[in-house]
């Protein structure tokens, strides 16, 4: 069987990979103009009288595929495992680079929010 040939560091290095692209994907400021195009922002005012911001997918087609996939961290998780593994299957020094870089950054910001909680920020 083929998962018994993968080493687990191999698994923990797309596990933290898959983690940190879902985020960057899904969350990060870096990537809102990658996400813009498949949502609407609904302002409403809440009880406190602060105009808060919702973002919908938009309403139909490929743009609502796309925006309902982004929308859902966990969907977007599968996809982006299934793309990091294709990296590992190619055995690509270039591949591994990507996962390993995803890795490492993955640690740095458990160790960024673990530091976050102790400080009090």
């Amino acid at each position: 069987m083929y998962l018994e040939t993968i080493h687990p560091a191999a698994i923990i290095l797309l596990g933290l990979a898959s983690f940190r692209l879902t985020r960057l994907i899904v969350y990060d400021k870096i990537t809102e103009f990658f996400r813009r195009p498949f949502f609407n922002e609904i302002e409403k005012e809440n009880e406190e009288g602060v105009t808060e911001i919702y973002l919908l997918p938009k309403d139909k087609g490929i743009k609502r595929w796309i925006g309902e996939l982004l929308s859902c961290f966990w969907c977007t998780g599968i996809w982006v495992s299934i793309f990091l593994y294709g990296l590992y299957l190619l055995k690509n020094p270039a591949g591994d680079a990507v996962i390993l870089i995803l890795s490492i950054a993955a640690i740095g910001s458990v160790f960024e929010v673990v530091v976050t909680k102790i400080m009090g920020d």
